[in-house]
């Protein structure tokens, strides 16, 4: 039972700190109705950058998460140039970037394929050593500062008149072009926040996990759309906007315990990638079913309710 225990919390822990990367797939997936695949690439991104400069450089942890989170918002902003003044499809553009992204990665680690930070001081490590708790309490509790935080000035930029028009742009693009809002510097800004977001999560998961590694990004997409169909599953009802952006958090908690417990079961962990298509799978067709299964029933009764 303890080490179950050990295992959830260390399973919370992450699923914090890669909350700060669901939420910026939320923004391109649900918010802009953009595929975009840059976040597998532009996560990487954020922990090598991080590993290199505090490894290598000797440059402070949090001004490498800083300096990670505007790498990620160049990365992101590539991806939205290619899409909207050479009209690439995002998707494709998204991929063009990914693939670059790892050649670029490869070259910051000077051709290593990992990073570790095992002898370096961390922001969590540092509030490990200093208050006594375990590595995987610190990077909860930095994971939840910072994914609070986050939420906070998300919540409050789609609430001014530029995010306004970053929702409007998901929702009903030709209706605000025709309010004369340009829909290509939109697309831009949105790609270039969430991509920052997401390389933030690399550069904290890389801090918590002690190593950078070239392929940490491989699936990103996967699990963000997991944690984002997880949490409006459990939390669907609720309208709010910063409802929305905490249930993508607590679907992201929700996925890490549910690899957790599954591991602690048994399953080989190479077969997590599969286990996380399958949790996406069900998680989007459960309720389509469901929405059939109802429908069907009411014509059976007689007519539609």
């Amino acid at each position: 039972m303890d080490g179950l225990l050990v295992s959830l919390q260390g399973a919370a822990a992450q699923g914090v700190l890669w909350g700060v990367m669901v939420i910026g797939v939320y923004i391109t997936f649900r918010l802009m109705n953009i595929a975009d695949m840059t976040c597998d690439g532009s996560f990487a991104l954020g922990g090598c950058i991080c590993a290199v400069l505090v490894v290598s450089m000797g440059v402070d942890p949090v001004l490498a998460i800083a300096l990670a989170m505007l790498a990620g918002v160049a990365a992101g902003a590539v991806t939205g140039i290619l899409h909207t003044m050479f009209e690439i499809p995002a998707i494709l553009a998204g991929i063009l970037t990914q693939i670059s992204l790892w050649s670029i990665n490869l070259r910051i680690m000077g051709g290593k394929s990992n990073i570790p930070l095992l002898k370096t001081p961390t922001v969590i490590s540092s509030l490990a050593d200093s208050s006594g708790m375990t590595q995987s309490a610190a990077s909860l509790i930095v994971g939840f500062v910072v994914v609070t935080a986050v939420i906070v000035i998300t919540y409050w930029f789609f609430g001014t008149e530029l995010g306004s028009a970053l929702r409007a742009t998901g929702n009903n693009e030709d209706m605000i072009r025709a309010q004369g809002v340009d829909t290509r510097f939109t697309k831009l800004v949105a790609l270039m926040v969430s991509n920052g977001l997401v390389a933030l999560s690399g550069a904290l998961v890389c801090q918590s996990q002690k190593y950078a590694d070239i392929g940490s990004g491989t699936g990103a997409i996967v699990i963000g759309l997991a944690a984002i169909v997880i949490g409006e599953v459990l939390m669907g009802r609720l309208i709010p906007f910063y409802w929305k952006l905490i249930a993508t958090v607590v679907g992201s908690v929700v996925y890490f315990m549910i690899r957790a417990i599954v591991l602690r079961l048994g399953l080989n962990a190479n077969d997590m990638k599969l286990l996380s298509a399958v949790i996406v799978a069900l998680a989007l067709s459960i309720p389509v079913a469901m929405a059939k299964y109802r429908i069907s029933h009411s014509y059976r009764e007689g007519g539609e309710e």
